[in-house]
């Protein structure tokens, strides 16, 4: 007995050595319930801490001791990330825009002004980057997730060598959370059968209440999520928005976490769908702003404006150049017809109203931290966007966001129907190309541009009263997405992990920003020396004050153009002097011949190091590429009717192939209606239900036409079996190329069915070629978020029969002898050209 008890001291006393070498913050008793602790950090999960008390034949004689609270160093600030997204350098007024964004200003005010800051130049590629401080190809994420392909550097999976911020701070003592845009999960893995380790709660993100994909309607959000659960919390609530909704949930959120005990430390990463298509702000933010005539004066006047805004700022040289207007590519407003004027004077309005209102949002946020008592020691940082501002909405910006994705594009005139709904959820708005050139003042390009600021260059603030006393100050040090992860690691005094989960860690690849804090390196040279851009094939590589810049082939607005065949080879690079140039104004490659093929080859030196290759000049094409989901390699799908609703990535897809679904139904006695299978809604999609008993197969084409098959008679009561036949055109290469791409969007036969019995058949001329809103779900037993017909049904329209079960079966169309031969007759006539 005396030998045990020996032993348990000895093993006890050794705890308490191990634990001292490691150098840890302590407070209390070890051992007590309220002591603490910090962590070594460099090892992830930490091991199980040892047992402090000692242990007796009895508890009478024994002493308890439970783990200590695990919490960061001493000082450790709390946390808020902020970034909208889509927002150019010259929209803010913080950045001497016109759009009021008294938040920003806010922060900027209390804290620094960045204006030498840079994203990727596309949404989940930033982000990727944002949370884990590595460039995006090195963690998967070259492209956005919905058109990844299989190489390392676009496969949209962020490894396990590269833990998340989120997953740092977490096992460090921080209470983590994620509100909004969710653009970093594959999207074969947003289903309800996972997995989930690519999730934000699978990430290190403890509470997760946002969006999977690159954006979502505002009004009715499809694929909106608690954690990994689906919710529909705007059913009956026509004017609830997501923007506010969100502020809310993240207000409860740190206001739950603040009551339970005010000493925990939070990390909130708030990253809005505001200001990514669709423009869905309230009305009384669309009437705000459209009293205010700020856009009446056209996009031209406006770059003028916004231009000597910034010299009085600040936040660009005295001595910067406005690049020019690019004639070659876009009208200037005197040029434009006056209905076109009045489309694009009221989708800059609804814009800036968007982006006013989500900036508002983010200021309750901010308000409630002060609330709270807790503004002087929590690091903010808001990111004025993820990218430059999109130029995806067409020249003529578009009243459904899917239709120039589809290589399809609307004239004002046949727009203007719209005119006083645009903004509200009858539309899925963007505006045209020439605000977002104006929105990325002083610059050239917009978002998807890596290679010229327009695309990259974001404003951004932070504040931290605790430790920043240089308020109002400027900071023009070159720095990049990936340098907040290294400065929040400084900033808390937490080290980057070497391994996480037994899994050895890639280094952080940013630099730490947190210098620039002190007024003394208000002028220092920046720290982040080189930096290589590459989106699509289009390149970029800036260092040391000099920057190299592919001109771009494809304008960001032709997404459903040809691939660039060559791009390694194909691009003309221009060369700027960033020392005397900020806005890439001079091209000086001609000069300096020698630089330019020194700055090309270290280029591609980055490109080999970070998984850049193989460069890829594709984009909207890329859509219909073939990669991992739950549906990959199989052509038929049973479903048990229970209902359901699948995020996009995961169902069967139904675009360019012949398909036959067949319902086994129950209808009771007093008749049944409701939807049986659908997907997608208002803007695009296809749903098989009944209507007062009567079966009806509605595709509609991106909210330009509806094609309807219906019955005569309602379906009587019993079992029944309902089948919809579509014979598909087939691919038809030599016959129809839909921008290059064969076989797409072409027309067929539909036949409805019921008990064997043709009800309706009828021709449809033309499909949807490439794909649907991002936010569309797959539905059994249900609508999606909107109906795909509003005249047939009012959501959720759940079917009031029994399901029994839905076999959706198809055939994708196969090369004939003749499409085979006229293929390879156009790739050698392809071969033979270059």
């Amino acid at each position: 007995m005396k030998a045990f008890k020996t032993a348990l001291s000895g093993v006890a006393l050794t705890v308490l050595t191990v634990a001292s070498a490691f150098g840890q913050q302590t407070t209390g008793v070890r051992g007590s319930p309220d002591a603490t602790t910090t962590i070594d950090g460099r090892y992830l999960p930490p091991p199980p801490q040892k047992f402090d008390g000692q242990i007796n034949l009895n508890a009478l004689q024994s002493q308890p001791g439970w783990p200590a609270r695990v919490v960061p160093p001493k000082g450790a600030p709390n946390v808020l990330l902020i970034m909208t997204d889509d927002v150019g350098f010259g929209a803010p007024s913080t950045f001497g825009g016109v759009i009021p964004t008294p938040a920003l200003d806010r922060i900027a005010a209390n804290g620094l002004r960045y204006n030498n800051f840079h994203s990727t130049a596309l949404c989940s590629p930033t982000r990727a980057a944002l949370i884990t401080g590595r460039n995006h190809h090195s963690v998967g994420f070259g492209v956005i997730s919905e058109i990844a392909t299989g190489y390392p550097g676009y496969n949209s999976v962020i490894g396990k060598d590269s833990a998340t911020i989120g997953r740092i701070l977490q096992e460090n003592g921080y209470r983590t959370s994620w509100f909004g845009k969710n653009h970093n999960t594959p999207v074969y893995q947003t289903s309800l059968a996972g997995p989930f380790d690519q999730w934000p709660t699978g990430m290190g993100f403890e509470y997760f209440y946002g969006f999977m994909g690159g954006d979502t309607d505002q009004w009715t959000p499809g694929n909106l999520f608690r954690n990994t659960t689906h919710i529909q919390p705007y059913l009956g609530k026509p004017d609830w928005n997501l923007t506010t909704a969100m502020a809310d949930d993240a207000i409860r959120w740190t206001n739950g976490l603040n009551d339970v005990n005010p000493e925990i430390p939070f990390f909130l990463y708030y990253v809005p769908g505001g200001t990514h298509a669709p423009h869905h702000p309230t009305p009384e933010w669309i009437k705000k702003i459209s009293d205010m005539h700020l856009f009446d004066k056209g996009w031209n006047a406006l770059r003028d404006q916004i231009f000597d805004n910034q010299k009085k700022l600040g936040v660009i040289p005295a001595d910067a150049k406005l690049t020019p207007w690019p004639d070659d590519l876009l009208k200037s407003w005197d040029k434009l017809t006056d209905v076109e004027k009045k489309l694009f004077i009221k989708q800059a309005d609804v814009y800036a109203a968007y982006l006013a209102y989500t900036d508002h949002e983010i200021g309750r946020v901010i308000q409630a931290v002060e609330d709270m008592g807790k503004l002087d020691n929590t690091l903010i940082i808001y990111i004025s966007g993820d990218n430059g501002a999109s130029a995806e909405g067409s020249i003529t910006g578009t009243v459904n966001e899917a239709l120039p994705f589809n290589g399809i594009d609307m004239t004002a005139e046949q727009q203007m129907p719209l005119y006083d709904a645009w903004g509200s959820a009858q539309t899925y708005p963007h505006y045209a190309v020439g605000w977002a050139w104006a929105f990325c003042t002083p610059y050239k390009w917009t978002k998807q541009i890596p290679s010229f600021f327009g695309g990259t260059r974001q404003g951004m603030a932070i504040s931290w009263p605790a430790r920043i006393k240089d308020k109002g100050g400027i900071r023009s040090q070159f720095h990049h997405v990936i340098d907040i992860v290294p400065t929040l690691l400084e900033a808390t005094g937490i080290p980057a992990p070497v391994m996480v989960d037994g899994v050895g860690q890639k280094p952080i690849e940013g630099v730490s920003m947190a210098y620039t804090f002190d007024k003394a390196n208000a002028n220092a040279p920046s720290t982040h020396r080189t930096q290589y851009f590459e989106m699509m094939s289009v390149q970029g590589l800036y260092n040391d004050g000099w920057m190299l810049s592919a001109v771009p082939i494809r304008a960001p607005w032709q997404l459903a153009g040809a691939a660039v065949a060559d791009p390694a080879t194909a691009f003309k690079f221009e060369l700027y002097d960033l020392r005397s140039d900020w806005t890439q104004f001079t091209d000086v490659a001609a000069k300096y011949p020698v630089k330019v093929q020194e700055m090309r080859d270290l280029m591609f030196g980055e490109f080999a190091k970070y998984q850049v290759l193989p460069l890829d000049g594709s984009a909207s094409t890329r859509f219909v590429t073939p990669r991992p989901s739950m549906a990959a390699g199989r052509n038929v799908f049973t479903y048990s009717g229970t209902p359901m609703s699948m995020p996009n990535g995961n169902q069967p897809s139904l675009l360019n192939t012949s398909f036959t679904i067949t319902a086994d139904i129950d209808v009771p006695q007093n008749g049944a209606e409701g939807v049986i299978i659908g997907e997608g809604g208002r803007f695009a999609g296809y749903a098989l239900y009944l209507v007062k008993g009567k079966p009806v197969f509605t595709q509609n084409l991106l909210d330009l036409e509806r094609v309807r098959w219906e019955g005569t008679d309602a379906v009587g009561p019993g079992k029944h079996t309902i089948v919809y036949d579509f014979h598909y055109d087939g691919l038809g290469i030599g016959t129809l190329a839909f921008n290059n791409v064969s076989g797409v969007g072409r027309g067929g036969t539909g036949t409805l069915k019921v008990d064997g019995k043709a009800v309706a058949t009828k021709r449809m001329e033309r499909s949807i070629p490439l794909g649907l809103p991002l936010d569309q779900t797959f539905n059994i037993g249900t609508s999606g978020a909107t109906p795909v017909d509003d005249h047939d049904y009012k959501v959720p329209f759940p079917f009031t029969g029994k399901i029994n079960k839905v076999t959706l079966s198809v055939d994708p169309p196969k090369l004939t002898a003749e499409d085979e031969k006229k293929l390879t007759e156009a790739s050698r006539a392809r071969q033979d050209a270059r």
